[in-house]
């Protein structure tokens, strides 16, 4: 159920073994001659049978090479414990893009709960 919630997200998914699930997409790019800047998302669920729980871990990263296109930048971020929520646009030559911080885990949340596991957000740690 949560490979078929991450896949309609727009997850790329890794196999990772059978009590984990991990994926990943690059949510913003941007490129032009000179260089080019990505952003990817990615989460990592690992269940425990014992405890009947899911433990999510989420991170989103930047990469950029040469020297990245001009761009514009409008973030919205609200930060409690370690659950990060908002939104991130970006606007560049050759590119840009757009990150809702708190969706992916918003759902797969939403999914496990109604499945009757617990949900426990791992924070501080990479997925």
């Amino acid at each position: 159920m949560l490979k078929v919630r991450a896949a309609e997200l727009g997850l790329t998914l890794q196999d990772a073994d059978a009590d984990a699930l991990s994926g990943s997409v690059e949510v913003i790019k941007a490129k032009w001659f000179l260089g080019g800047r990505k952003a990817s998302y990615a989460m990592t669920c690992r269940l425990a049978e014992a405890d009947h729980a899911v433990h999510f871990r989420e991170a989103v990263s930047e990469r950029s090479w040469g020297i990245p296109p001009p761009s514009l930048q409008v973030e919205t971020t609200a930060v409690k414990d370690w659950q990060r929520s908002g939104r991130r646009t970006e606007h560049a030559i050759g590119g840009g893009g757009a990150i809702d911080f708190a969706k992916v885990r918003d759902e797969m949340k939403s999914t496990v709960l109604r499945a009757g596991w617990q949900f426990r957000l791992e924070g501080g740690r990479m997925p």
